[in-house]
């Protein structure tokens, strides 16, 4: 049986790409350069990659990234756009949960919860940092990624948020609840696909406190840790988390 997540982007590439969200790849990977002081020597890996817009981009500024994904219609936009761009990615089909690497790269981004924290259970989601971890080189390898940030709910109505978000055409949630007891917000997610059916889905989604986070990191062996709010497409350092935060950026260094 597929999960909502397989569902919603079996078919949605196209309609992806137009969602508000995917307009700070440059800014995003201005930030990813500088974390990674500008050394295209660096082997990276995109963990989902979707239609490849962080992977490309950093391609085409020289880097040497390597892109993975769930969905083959997000993999084929994805070397569509690799091609038309002119650059080279390998882009390649892998459960993120299961990856087949071992101490190979140097660098790790999984941005806009491309993968975590949409798992159905925590540990699945743990897999997902485990499976991260052994992918990365035992040393001087940085992991950088974004996730749903468990102090906005406490604060906030996640109904709201989302009900108040512009620019959405194609996909509508309703009816969330958020459970303290999991952390997790249910919802329905009305969606378009690119051929125009409409899809209506039964979905939840992690949300994760800092000190959460910093503790599963800690088990698989980062050192340093450092946890921010995200902003898209303006990524820094000096943005405190904080309460309003509805995503934070976590970076973490072995």
């Amino acid at each position: 049986m597929k999960q909502w997540y397989e569902t919603l982007f079996e078919n949605y590439a196209d309609k992806y790409e137009k969602e508000p969200y995917t307009k700070g790849t440059i800014g995003e990977c201005d930030f990813i350069e500088k974390e990674i002081g500008y050394n295209k020597d660096l082997k990276i890996l995109d963990i989902g990659c979707g239609t490849g817009r962080h992977s490309i981009e950093l391609a085409k500024r020289g880097y040497n990234v390597f892109g993975i994904d769930l969905s083959d219609s997000m993999l084929q936009k994805a070397q569509e756009n690799a091609k038309r761009e002119n650059v080279h990615v390998t882009f390649k089909k892998h459960d993120a949960r299961r990856l087949p690497f071992t101490s190979e790269f140097d660098v790790i981004i999984m941005m806009c919860e491309g993968a975590f924290p949409l798992m159905e259970t925590d540990e699945m989601n743990y897999k997902i940092l485990q499976s991260a971890s052994n992918s990365l080189k035992p040393k001087n390898s940085k992991f950088i990624f974004t996730t749903l940030n468990g102090l906005f709910p406490l604060f906030h109505s996640v109904k709201d948020f989302m009900a108040s978000q512009k620019g959405y055409d194609t996909v509508k949630c309703s009816e969330n609840s958020f459970d303290l007891m999991t952390f997790r917000d249910h919802n329905i997610t009305t969606f378009e696909d690119d051929d125009g059916k409409k899809t209506e889905l039964q979905c939840n989604e992690r949300f994760y406190v800092p000190c959460e986070i910093t503790w599963l990191l800690k088990t698989l062996g980062f050192t340093t840790i450092d946890i921010f709010g995200a902003k898209h497409g303006a990524f820094s350092r000096t943005d405190v988390l904080t309460t309003e935060d509805f995503e934070m950026m976590v970076i973490a260094e072995k």
